[in-house]
C-alpha cells in the first residue's frame, strides 16, 4: 500500500476493524445512542486537532492547545459571570485571547526561529499557570445559556445529537475545503514539504507558518466553548491530556509528524478511532489505567507505520 493511499485508507480501515471488534465484545455498542455519545465525547479533541494538523503539516507541533483551550475556558466564563460582560462579547474575548496565544507561539517559530517543540511546551506551562491564577484554581458554575447552548441536542431519527458535534463536523468541512481549495491550503503543504523550495519558489513561509499557529489558537477557542458547553462549568484542570490526544488523533489519522503530508479528515477519523476504543473498552469493563496503555501503543504504531510509508514513498 502507497503512503497515499495510506493516509485516505488506513485509518478508515482501522476504525471500522475496531467498531467490528468492540462490537462483537457488548451489544450496546452499537447502538446509535452510543454513537452519539462517542461522537460528543471526542468534539472537544476533534476540534483541537483541526489546529493541530495545521501546525504538523508545517512539519512544526503544538503542545499548548490543550492549556490554551483551559485558559480561553476560563476568560469566557470568568468575564460572563463575575465581570458582568455580555455572553457574546465575553466569547469574542476568550477567542481572541486564545488566537493571540497561537499567534505568539507563530511569531516565536517565525522571527526568534525557535523549535515549536520547546516554544510550545514554554507557553503550555504559562497558559497553565495563568489558568491557575485567574480561576484561583475554582471552577466556575452558573453560566449562561449561551455558553453552554451548544451542549443542547437535537433529535436526528430519533437519536439525540450535540449541537456541538455538528459544529465540529461543520468546522472539519470548512477546514477541509480550505486545505484542498486555496492557494493558502497549497502554500501549507508546501512549506511542510520543503521549506526553503517553498521559499525560493515565491511562497512567504514565515506568514504561513504564522497563520498555522494563530488558526490552531483560534480552534483552541472554540474548542474550550465546546468544553464549557459539554460539562456545564469553567474548569480550570481542562485540557492537561488533550495536547497529546490531539497529537494522538493527527498521527492515527494518517498526518506525518514530518510534515506536508496528511489529510484534514484523517484526523476526524483518529480522534473517533481514540474515541472508539476508550468507549469500547470502558463497556468491556476494562480499567482507564488500560485504555491510556492501549492508546499510547496506538500512537507508537502509527508513527512506526509513518516511518515505514516514508521509506516506502
Amino acid at each position: 500500500m502507497t503512503a497515499r493511499r495510506y493516509a485516505a485508507f488506513g485509518p478508515l480501515v482501522a476504525l471500522l476493524v475496531a467498531c467490528v471488534f468492540f462490537a462483537s465484545q457488548s451489544s450496546r455498542f452499537l447502538s446509535p445512542e452510543n454513537f452519539s455519545l462517542i461522537v460528543q465525547q471526542v468534539m472537544v479533541v476533534g476540534v483541537l486537532a483541526i489546529g493541530q494538523t495545521l501546525v504538523i503539516l508545517t512539519a512544526g507541533i503544538d503542545l499548548s492547545c490543550g492549556m490554551v483551550m483551559a485558559f480561553g475556558s476560563m476568560v469566557m466564563s470568568l468575564l460572563a459571570t463575575r465581570a458582568g460582560v455580555s455572553p457574546v462579547l465575553a466569547i469574542s474575548i476568550g477567542l481572541g485571547a486564545t488566537t493571540l496565544a497561537g499567534t505568539i507561539n507563530g511569531l516565536l517559530v517565525t522571527r526568534l526561529a525557535l523549535p515549536p517543540f520547546i516554544v510550545t511546551l514554554g507557553t503550555m506551562n504559562i497558559a497553565f499557570a495563568l489558568t491557575q491564577i485567574v480561576s484561583r484554581s475554582q471552577s466556575v458554575t452558573d453560566l449562561p445559556p449561551l455558553l453552554t447552548a451548544l451542549g443542547d441536542t437535537v433529535r436526528l431519527g430519533g437519536t439525540p445529537i450535540a449541537y456541538g458535534a455538528l459544529a465540529m463536523l461543520a468546522l472539519y468541512a470548512v477546514a477541509w475545503w480550505l486545505l484542498r481549495e486555496t492557494a493558502g491550503g497549497r502554500h501549507l503543504y508546501a512549506v511542510g514539504n520543503h521549506r526553503e523550495a517553498a521559499r525560493l519558489s515565491g511562497i512567504d513561509t514565515s506568514r504561513v507558518l504564522l497563520v498555522a499557529y494563530a488558526l490552531a489558537g483560534l480552534c483552541a477557542g472554540l474548542a474550550a466553548l465546546l468544553s464549557i458547553a459539554r460539562t456545564g462549568v469553567g474548569d480550570p484542570q481542562a485540557g492537561q491530556t488533550e495536547n497529546l490526544d490531539t497529537v494522538t488523533a493527527v498521527v492515527l489519522g494518517g498526518t506525518s509528524l514530518f510534515g506536508g503530508r496528511g489529510l484534514i479528515t484523517g484526523s476526524l477519523v483518529g480522534a473517533l478511532i481514540v474515541g472508539v476504543f476508550r468507549n469500547g473498552l470502558t463497556l468491556m469493563g476494562v480499567s482507564s489505567v488500560y485504555q491510556i496503555l492501549i492508546t499510547g501503543i496506538l500512537v507508537i504504531a502509527a508513527v512506526a507505520t509513518d516511518q515505514w510509508s516514508r521509506r516506502a514513498a
